[in-house]
């Protein structure tokens, strides 16, 4: 078993702030005294929901640009200020699909990219979803796709494959939601 060092940080730059996330360094002491800058990016928290109606998994197609391609997606967006992850999660649903769900359930909570982020992610369970207006942001545009829950993992696993939907996938499948 390694002995347990806690790494202490002897300095912390942020070097740069956007409206999307904040990127630095720590400069921390290692267990053998020597020191070294570990490089992070820091997001705030993201919910990612799991919307189910009918034997249908409601997804989101939208194009990325960050890798320049369509993605198949759960729907998902920030936590703001006050907002817990179901909060968030029924927000977003509503806004980017049109379907506000009667019950929401956090399935997961957890850290992500620990090697260079800073940012929190949580899963959400939608049900009961009735139909609403959407309000899209004014960098969404996106398509609802409905896909059969038999299908659901399948479609996700096809390239452009993305983490959050994936793990968003088998944490429902795994509480035997799915």
């Amino acid at each position: 078993m390694t002995e347990r060092h806690d790494w202490p940080v002897v300095e912390s730059e942020t070097e740069y702030e956007t409206g999307w996330y904040t990127g630095g360094y720590d400069l921390v002491e290692q267990p053998d005294g020597s020191r070294k800058r570990y490089y992070w990016a820091e997001l705030p928290p993201a919910a990612v929901v799991v919307p189910v109606t009918d034997d249908t998994v409601v997804m989101v197609e939208q194009y990325r640009p960050a890798i320049g391609e369509h993605c198949l997606e759960l729907p998902a967006g920030i936590v703001e200020d006050g907002e817990s992850f179901t909060t968030a999660g029924a927000r977003e649903l509503r806004e980017e699909t049109g379907f506000d769900p009667s019950g929401t359930a956090l399935l997961e909570s957890f850290w992500t990219a620990t090697g260079v982020l800073r940012h929190r992610r949580g899963i959400v369970f939608a049900e009961g979803l009735e139909p609403v207006e959407p309000n899209y942001d004014d960098n969404e545009f996106l398509e609802v796709r409905p896909v059969p829950v038999e299908e659901a993992l399948e479609r996700a696993r096809e390239p452009p494959a993305n983490d959050a939907t994936l793990e968003g996938l088998l944490l429902a499948k795994e509480d035997g939601l799915l």
